[in-house]
């Protein structure tokens, strides 16, 4: 019995023991999660305990496009300079770095692939900047953009400096997804990174679109989804890339990444790509529904996509709103753009700043209350209306004021703008939060938050005073903001909709079809009306009917007439489908070529077992659609204005023959034909629009313009001269039709010492296609 009873108590001991060593294990597994990414690479998913937050209060830092260049120096002193003074005293949670960080362009611009100076350069400056700021290597996160990856074939291959010289190569985060959670007290936030690069880098400028694969976008479904179930505090839920969505291509199924943010509602997506030159407003608001409207996929007209319907259904069977903000920031190349972004108790909030005057005394960021034109959400408006939130967290105004000084005060003002100017109404001094723990960066000021409701979400607006011991006063930007959570729609400048609310993945083939069947309208429609029905448009129908579409019909009829361009055009069309445009190299090292057609860049598989396969689709769009709407077209347009041209000079100099003789001077200042020498101008323009694609062309992927251009280089110029040749007539037919047939009747009555040059200028009367109003001018001849 006794043996019995020591068996039983070793057997528990060693329960015990197997116990602790779980738990220990999973303790361990919540601050370090190795998960599989998907290149089959480790990804680093870490929780970081955030000290010194009160109330779930964070903030982080985004820089994006640094672009540092060996031609441009300056910005990476600048960089060196600014940037690690200023994250000293804002002291982020996080530093987020979303792309382009090196530039791999040559001075000229035209040619795109990787240069290791930059990336050393790089190197050097982000640890001195590291070193600096006083802030751990491991909170800084950088990603790949298209820059950081021109020409690069394969990643981990000898061209991928990033995976070998960027921070997050160096701490080991080499996979295409990566994310870290920061816990505070009240919340986590989980912040994930995405790399949307293409696996296959080609060099510019035809990798300028994100590539999602479907492997991509189950791994970060699965991060998004990481504290779904297993915590019990609120989730924030923050993701960061490169590319805005609308220059996201879909995954092979046809999933997009807005899918995958849309399913999670994340709080906001952060990203980078197209700089401050297209507008100060790239920010859109996604919202799941009516995906019934065939334009949905294609277009989003308005910052904001509102919910249809104005009443809130507060009922627990309604479906949960989905739906998330995306926000493109400045770039540091030119404008030195820098983003503070800070999480109150899950109102997420931001502001931009630039450096190009020089570094930053003091930076505010209001938290509470939220601008209506940029962060105000369908969920907030709902929430507050059926009081799903903490009304203690409406009950003060709270703002970040970062400073090198010390703050002497902070004051909150409240205007009111339903007179028509900003007026008043209430005014607070705000005070530190002084639990020990914070970092001197919160202030807080108590309101009436009921007496702000209001349905218009631009009647009152908020500003921030803060004024330093050296009695430096700074203002932070007036922003609207709505207690209701209504959102204040902000519309988009025309230049900010096209990079921002087009899908252009989506859009790249109704357009490219669009254009060629429009073309192949334009060459066909006429052919086919002058064969079948045998409808003949002449310019004397249009002076008769002055219809638009008789007179559209007989320009093109006039170039069906000239049989050898309009099957040129035709054939032409039909290449730009069937074959490849040119050839070229695509990658860094100049070893591999590629031939690029309408589809996208066929190259060699990554095997090199002679199987090929399309990539670039959609980035060639910029050389495709180009082509197609400003060379082509126009070239086909000026064409049968040409052959217009001549049936118009023709019928002109017709109705000049029977004029008598004294009026022959007068008449031939008529013969100068002004409106064929603007047509010249344009063929210029478009041959100069042409040879500079061209030159662009052969600098990017190192092409011999003679053997690797095929018909795309020359085909236009040949047609252009052919059309303006073909149209232009010989001295003796501009004499004979100006002077009309008295002058020949008189040129043959002389007793000319040359009689091949009178049956010369007889017989070009008769080939030349004129018909003659007057039947006795004909017997004569």
């Amino acid at each position: 019995m006794l043996n019995y009873l020591a068996a039983l108590e070793k057997m528990f001991e060693k329960m015990n023991m197997n116990l602790l060593l779980l738990l220990v294990i999973l303790c361990f597994s919540s601050f370090y999660t190795p998960t599989t990414a998907g290149n089959g690479s480790k990804t680093e998913e870490r929780v970081i305990q955030t000290k010194g937050a009160y109330d779930s209060v964070l903030w982080v830092v985004q820089f994006s496009d640094l672009h540092f260049s060996v031609h441009h120096p300056d910005r990476a002193i600048d960089f060196h300079d600014l940037v690690g003074p200023a994250l000293s005293f804002i002291n982020p949670s996080l530093v987020l770095i979303t792309g382009d960080l090196t530039d791999g362009k040559s001075k000229d611009l035209l040619t795109m692939k990787q240069n290791e100076d930059e990336w050393m350069e790089y190197k050097t400056v982000m640890d001195s900047v590291i070193q600096r700021s006083g802030i751990d290597k491991s909170l800084f996160f950088d990603l790949r953009g298209n820059h950081d990856n021109f020409g690069v074939p394969d990643v981990g291959g000898s061209f991928d400096f990033f995976s070998k010289l960027s921070i997050s190569g160096q701490l080991g985060r080499t996979g295409s997804v990566n994310s870290v959670t920061l816990e505070t007290p009240l919340r986590k936030h989980l912040f994930v990174g995405l790399d949307t690069t293409m696996l296959t880098g080609l060099r510019g400028p035809t990798n300028l679109f994100g590539h999602p694969t479907d492997q991509l976008l189950s791994d970060l479904d699965l991060e998004l989804s990481r504290w779904d179930s297993q915590s019990e505090k609120p989730v924030t839920k923050i993701a960061f890339g490169h590319f805005p969505l609308s220059f996201s291509a879909p995954s092979g199924s046809g999933r997009t990444l807005e899918d995958v943010f849309l399913k999670h509602s994340i709080s906001a997506y952060l990203c980078g790509h197209l700089h401050i030159k297209f507008g100060k407003n790239l920010k859109r608001h996604h919202l799941l529904g009516n995906q019934f409207l065939p334009f949905q996929k294609l277009f989003q007209t308005n910052m904001h996509r509102s919910s249809f319907g104005s009443t809130v259904n507060c009922s627990s069977e309604v479906p949960p709103i989905q739906e998330f903000w995306e926000w493109e920031m400045g770039d540091w190349r030119w404008n030195r753009a820098m983003r503070i972004l800070a999480i109150d108790r899950g109102h997420v909030s931001f502001i931009d700043l630039n450096f190009k005057s020089g570094a930053k005394d003091v930076i505010i960021l209001p938290t509470f209350p939220l601008d209506s034109r940029f962060m105000s959400t369908s969920l907030s408006h709902h929430n507050y209306e059926c009081q799903n939130v903490a009304l203690s967290s409406y009950e003060t105004i709270r703002s970040l004021v970062f400073s090198d000084s010390p703050m002497v005060s902070v004051m909150a003002r409240v205007y009111d703008l339903q007179s028509g100017s900003l007026v008043l109404v209430a005014e607070a001094k705000m005070n530190k939060h002084a639990d020990e723990a914070s970092r001197e960066s919160l202030y807080v000021a108590p309101w009436n938050y009921k007496a702000y409701e209001d349905a218009s979400p631009d009647r009152y607006w908020l500003q921030i005073e803060a004024k330093d011991n050296m009695d430096r006063s700074t203002f932070s930007e007036l922003r609207p903001f709505s207690i209701n959570g209504h959102n204040f729609e902000f519309s988009w400048s025309w230049k900010e909709f096209l990079v921002m609310g087009c899908q252009w993945a989506a859009l790249y083939f109704p357009l490219f079809w669009s254009a060629l069947y429009a073309m192949f309208f334009i060459l066909l429609l006429p052919k086919a009306l002058l064969v079948f029905p045998k409808k003949i448009y002449t310019y004397k129908n249009f002076l008769t009917n002055k219809g638009l579409i008789s007179g559209v019909l007989w320009i093109l009829q006039e170039l069906c007439r000239v049989q050898t361009l309009w099957f040129c055009w035709v054939g032409y069309l039909f290449y730009l489908i069937l074959f490849p445009w040119f050839m070229g190299y695509i990658f860094t090292e100049a070893k591999r070529k590629g031939y690029m057609t309408f589809r996208g860049w066929v190259i060699e598989t990554s095997d090199r077992k002679g199987q090929h396969e399309y990539v670039g689709f959609p980035d060639i769009m910029v050389v495709v659609l180009p082509h197609l709407l400003f060379v082509v077209l126009p070239a086909i347009l000026v064409t049968g204005a040409l052959t217009a041209e001549r049936a118009i000079y023709r019928e002109h100099m017709l109705a000049s023959s029977g004029k008598k003789k004294d009026d022959i001077d007068l008449n031939s200042r008529r013969c100068n034909r002004r409106t064929r020498k603007l047509l010249f101008v344009v063929c210029l323009v478009i041959c100069t629009k042409h040879f500079m694609n061209c030159r662009t062309l052969t600098k990017a992927y190192d092409m011999n313009p003679v053997f690797h251009f095929m018909g795309y280089g020359v085909s236009i110029p040949l047609l252009l001269a052919y059309a303006i040749g073909k149209t232009r007539k010989s001295r003796a037919l501009q004499c004979c039709m100006c002077y009309g047939v008295g002058l020949v009747k008189e040129i043959c009555n002389k007793k000319e010492k040359n009689q091949a040059s009178k049956k010369q200028l007889v017989n070009v009367l008769l080939t030349s296609r004129i018909s003659f109003s007057n039947q006795k001018h004909l017997n004569f001849i």
